[in-house]
């Protein structure tokens, strides 16, 4: 299969080597996305443990497209939609790019729709209707430079949606991007983790979640279930696989997460609950000046407020300063990670970084920054 995998920003050379790992070939790297090619056991196996992609598509064609009539053509010519969209079964069509001919996304989904439903008339005198909420195939265009590229988009829900957090915060960070995260920062598990404002604990369970090898979540059905040529006994033996392959670690160092707000720190003990971590994650409803801690080295993770979502960036300079102190105070020699949507806050660390990784959180531009607290 030739496969298209989309990420956060920034994180498109972790996925491709995670998807390395997975078994993927012939890899490329783009802007958000990463191109690959796998067999059906690494596609399966990819949707069980890629931590970081939001979706994989598997193209199913590519033709010229210049305009109305040539994309019209080139859907009802390029793929066997007879046998793979019965007229009984729904589908739903999602369109991105343009080109100089069809800039408006709906119209050219709708020339889509049209191909592939005026051919299941003509065969059958019967067509597919379109669903949005359950649909039987979510059939993806993409144009650029006067070429569409068709594929069938793998999954429903996007797969950073791991099941485990119903309850967020006011800003939640995606679970994907929090993994991508973790990955940088290289954490093997061996250190004690701690978060000094973990949220919803959305960090601290990809952390570790990460160590345990726990598949992103085993009770998700795919839209590649109702593909033609699905190998249901290849699928059945990765998710065999996957069962067998999680680590039962009894002596993981301590991982800790401070939040100071009751209701935001509810939320993480039902996340980690749910996720089934609350043996290995120890969370403090306190502010983060409150821990104590005698290890001479770890990893500490933040994902503060930077003024843009949540909090008044001249209120928060106060708490970036108290970071910075309490940390050069309590904590030297250890390693220091901090997400940072807003540069000027950042100076009030009065810490000098080491690595500054770019990132976008929420469409904010942001930067993984790296401390060695000294």
């Amino acid at each position: 299969m030739n496969v298209i995998a989309s990420t956060p920003a920034g994180l498109e050379k972790y996925l491709a080597k995670e998807i390395t790992d997975l078994g993927g070939f012939n890899i490329d790297t783009y802007k958000r996305s990463v191109t690959f090619e796998c067999d059906y056991a690494t596609f399966y196996r990819v949707h069980l443990f890629s931590r970081l992609a939001f979706r994989f598509y598997r193209e199913v064609a590519r033709f010229p497209c210049y305009d109305k009539q040539s994309l019209y053509k080139g859907v009802r010519e390029s793929f066997s939609w007879l046998q793979w969209l019965p007229c009984e079964k729904t589908f739903n069509v999602q369109v991105t790019g343009r080109t100089s001919s069809l800039t408006h996304s709906h119209f050219t989904a709708l020339e889509v729709k049209n191909a592939i439903t005026d051919l299941q008339k003509s065969a059958w005198n019967k067509r597919s209707s379109i669903s949005l909420d359950d649909p039987y195939l979510i059939i993806h265009l993409h144009l650029n430079n006067n070429q569409a590229v068709m594929s069938l988009q793998a999954s429903f829900e996007s797969l950073h949606k791991r099941g485990y957090r119903p309850a967020i915060g006011n800003a939640p960070l995606k679970e994907n991007l929090a993994a991508g995260m973790l990955k940088i920062t290289q954490w093997d598990g061996r250190v004690p983790l701690i978060d000094m404002m973990c949220g919803s604990g959305t960090l601290l369970i990809e952390a570790v979640n990460q160590i345990l090898n726990v598949p992103i979540n085993r009770s998700q059905s795919y839209l590649f279930e109702n593909w033609l040529d699905f190998k249901k006994d290849i699928y059945s033996n990765e998710i065999f696989k996957a069962n067998n392959k999680l680590i039962n670690y009894k002596n993981l160092p301590k991982i800790i997460g401070c939040e100071i707000n009751r209701k935001v720190f509810q939320q993480a003990e039902s996340n980690t609950s749910l996720a089934g971590l609350t043996n290995y994650i120890q969370l403090i409803n306190d502010d983060f000046s409150k821990i104590q801690f005698s290890c001479s080295k770890g990893l500490i993770l933040c994902n503060p407020p930077y003024g843009k979502k949540l909090g008044n960036e001249n209120e928060l300079i106060s708490t970036y300063q108290e970071i910075g102190s309490f940390l050069k105070a309590n904590f030297s020699g250890w390693e220091f990670w901090l997400l940072s949507g807003n540069p000027r806050l950042t100076k009030y660390l009065k810490m000098k970084s080491s690595l500054k990784i770019p990132l976008s959180n929420g469409g904010i531009d942001c930067r993984w920054i790296k401390y060695l607290i000294k």
